[in-house]
Formats: C-alpha cells, structure tokens, sequence
C-alpha cells in the first residue's frame, strides 16, 4: 500500500462546534456524562462535527486544590467554545472563607464573565411522566396543558454583588443585600422574551403568542421600572399578546391554569423561585432543562443541584442534562443559521419524548426503576431508530424528474 503524501488528506467539510463540559460536583459528572454521549451521537447521525473539551471545577475540587477550576477554564468557555453545559456545583464542606458557596465562582463567574444575562427555563410536560404528589405518583396536570418558557434576568437584581454584614464584637448584626434593576438589564431580557415568544406556537389554552411580566411592581420601585421597560418594548411587537401579574398570583395561577401561559419573563430571584415551581409541573428538577444565554455566548444545565446524597448511587435522572444539551446544539444551530444543529437538538427531544412516552427510561424520582446509565442508553437507542425512520423515509420519497 502506497504511503499517502502529507497534505492529500482533505479537510473535513462537516459543520463543525465547539463544547465546554463542567461535570462539577455531586451528581454532575453522571449526568453529563450521560448528556455528553447523547449529544455527541445526535450530532454523528447529523454528519456533525462537535470539538470537546472537559474541565473539572467546584467545591470537591476545591478541596482538593484550592481553586474552583483550571485556570485555563474560563478562556476557553469565553475564547474557544461555541457553548458550554455544566452539571451541578455545591459539595459538603466545601465553603470559601469568605462564607461563600466554593464551586459559586464557576456558576457566578460564567454568568457575569460571558454576560449571560436572559435564564430561559422551558417547562414543557411529556406525555409518560407523572407527578410526585403527596408521596405518590399520579397525573395531576394534563401534557398538553403544560408548555411554557418563563425567562428570569440572570446577572443583577438580588443576585448581583453588592451585599454586605455589619459586626459588632464578632456578632453580625446587619446583613444588607442590595436589589440592582437596570434599564439596560431589563430592556434586554424583556427582548429576549418577546423574540422567543414570535418563535413558539402560542399558550396551549387558546394559541395566542403572549409575553407575561411578573412582578411586584405595588411595592418594589425595581419591579416598576422593569414594567415600565416592559411596556416600552412591549410596543414594538404589536403581534404578540401582553400582560401583567404580581409574582405571588403568579404562583396561584401557575398550577391552577398552567395552559394560560405562553413566555414569562421576570426578574431574577423572583424567576429562580417561580421557574422551581414551575418545574414541578414537568415532573420535577430531574426532566428540567435550562440555558443561560447572552449575545455571544451561552451555558446549559439542569436546573437540578449537585444532590450529594445521591452521588455515586447511580440513580440520578439525566434527562435535564440531555435535554439541556438538546436547548445547546439548537442555540449553536441558530447562532451558526445552521438548521442541521437545530434539527439534531430537535431530535434529541423527539427520541426523549418517544422513549417516555413507551414507559422506558424511567428513573425512580419519576416513578421508574432505570439507573443513570440505562436511561442514558435508552435515549441512544430512541435516537438511533429516529435516525433509521428518517432515512427510511427519505429513501421512499419520490425523486423528482428532471424535465
């Protein structure tokens, strides 16, 4: 066999993208595992290229360095990477001196580095998955009632640095965390919100593409500049439906007529504790995907913790990871205008919803037995026989002649 000459290989022409995986603490490294081997299949059966390139980071890691990742972590999520899916932060005995959460730097550091300021949590319910209600599992909200995404602004507001304690003879006495709303911050978000809502289909109730601040504007002068913002935007869409409630009828209406609800968008503590409860709906934190997106770059997790009682056990639900991986290949999609990205994702959440849907790949948390692995493994297969379908049916489809 003749050597081939240097240069005679040609360079690849597949679409190609580039991922950060932060496995994190806890259940975090099971999960994207999980994640990272159904993503980078969807993306092979696409004829897609994906880089990779894996770090470890938070407080287990901090224990055992001093630091809460690599140094050369945070350039590549900001210099390398097309997007970036972290697992989870937070481990047992792992707090900074300054009292802080060690494994914060990671989660922290990404949102306000690479400015990703709109947290967009879509809760959306499969048909197969039931509700843990009063220590049973029962469907409590119907699928096709539950399909909404709720956006939080995701780098100021109550989560923004600017707190502080006052002591007195080794007593703290006061402790002040400062709520920052900007225009800027609102403004933005509040887009976001009204551009992803001319993309969907409308609420499942009455199919009307409506965008629903949700604030506490009676009392809060941050929440009356973030409607008033909201007004303000809300003017240059005058083919989406707009309203307003207070966070706390919120609540109420959020399990009482879920189908109402098309886009939320809301500021940022109150849009961490709404969209929790709004994960309830989907069937829990283990089926809750989520992405933090900004204009150039872009995080995925699940909206689940690190969970260290369950580490090691096997048993942690990885699908808000490989459906967060689904949200990232079709945020890459549509940053590239690529639809081959954005239909590998789509795939991705095809093959999660046929495969439970079948009663398969069920983990305990939502009323089945299936470990981490088995459910990973149950998606692949779903993927596969959707790729198998697909080809089958473009090689039925009549060729056009040519004239």
């Amino acid at each position: 066999m003749k050597a081939k000459r240097p240069g005679s290989l040609k360079p690849s022409t597949r679409e190609t993208a580039r991922v950060v995986w932060l496995p994190g603490d806890g259940v975090g490294p099971e999960v994207v595992r999980e994640a990272r081997r159904v993503v980078e299949r969807a993306a092979e059966l696409a004829g897609l290229e994906l880089e990779s390139r894996e770090y470890p980071c938070g407080g287990r890691y901090w224990l055992q360095t001093g630091k809460e990742w690599p140094d050369e972590a945070f350039p590549a999520c900001r210099d390398w990477a097309d997007a970036v899916l972290l697992g989870a932060v937070g481990w047992p005995g792992a707090t900074l001196p300054n009292g802080d959460l060690a494994g914060g730097g990671v989660l922290f550091g990404l949102r306000f580095g690479l400015d990703l300021y709109a947290n967009v949590r879509p809760a959306k319910l499969f048909p197969g998955i039931p509700h843990r209600v009063c220590g049973a599992f029962r469907v409590v909200w119907p699928p096709e009632s539950v399909d909404m995404v709720l956006i939080r602004e995701n780098t100021e507001g109550c989560y923004a640095p600017v707190h502080g304690q006052l002591t007195r003879g080794g007593t703290s006495e006061v402790a002040v965390d400062s709520r920052i709303i900007t225009r800027k911050g609102a403004e933005r978000v509040i887009r976001h919100a009204f551009e992803l809502a001319r993309e969907r289909q409308g609420a499942p109730g009455d199919g009307k593409r409506r965008v629903t601040c949700i604030d506490k504007a009676n009392v809060m002068a941050g929440c009356r500049l973030f409607r008033g913002v909201f007004d303000e935007v809300a003017l240059a869409y005058p083919d989406i439906a707009t309203e307003h409630i207070y966070v706390d009828a919120f609540m109420q209406a959020l399990v009482r007529q879920p189908e109402h609800f098309d886009v939320g968008v809301t500021t940022n503590m109150m849009g961490d504790i709404a969209t929790d409860l709004a994960a309830v709906l989907q069937g829990g934190m283990g089926v809750a995907p989520s992405g933090e997106i900004g204009d150039r770059h872009a995080m995925f997790e699940g909206v689940h913790g690190s969970a260290p009682d369950i580490a090691g056990k096997g048993i942690a639900n990885p699908l808000a990871a490989i459906l967060s991986g689904a949200m990232m290949l079709d945020w890459i999609g549509c940053r590239k205008g690529s639809a081959a990205w954005r239909g590998a994702g789509a795939a991705i959440e095809t093959a999660v919803r046929a495969m439970v849907a079948a009663g398969e790949g069920l983990s305990p948390d939502i009323g089945g037995t299936e470990g981490t692995s088995a459910v990973g493994d149950a998606v692949l297969r779903r993927l596969a026989g959707e790729a198998r379908r697909a080809s089958s049916s473009s090689a039925r489809r009549p060729r056009r002649r040519r004239a």
